[in-house]
């Protein structure tokens, strides 16, 4: 969990994607995520959080339904969104809160 906590901590945007690999939106999700992050380079950081693995951390932040993506900027939540996220609203999303 600390290395997770300094990772949100960033000051720029850190995109959170809550998974699990049984998930069959998570799956549709990555090459979303992976497109996002080719657009918009350094601007975001996009990490993954494994919701099997990481139950203790999931918890915390009330992750009750994958794929669930939660955007940090300094440590604040800024967004959060269960469920599949198109690259067009996920773009318009992160610039809004750049």
């Amino acid at each position: 969990m600390g290395n997770f906590s300094s990772i949100i901590q960033q000051d720029r945007l850190v995109l959170v994607d809550f998974y699990a690999e049984w998930c069959e939106p998570c799956k549709l999700m990555g090459p979303i995520l992976k497109e996002v992050k080719d657009v918009l380079g350094d601007a975001v950081l996009i990490f993954k959080i494994n919701v099997d693995i990481n139950q203790i951390t999931a918890s915390k932040y009330n992750v009750r339904g994958v794929p669930t993506l939660v955007l940090f900027k300094s440590g604040k939540q800024l967004w959060r969104q269960s469920g599949i996220v198109h690259k067009g609203d996920l773009i318009d999303i992160l610039k809004g809160n750049s």
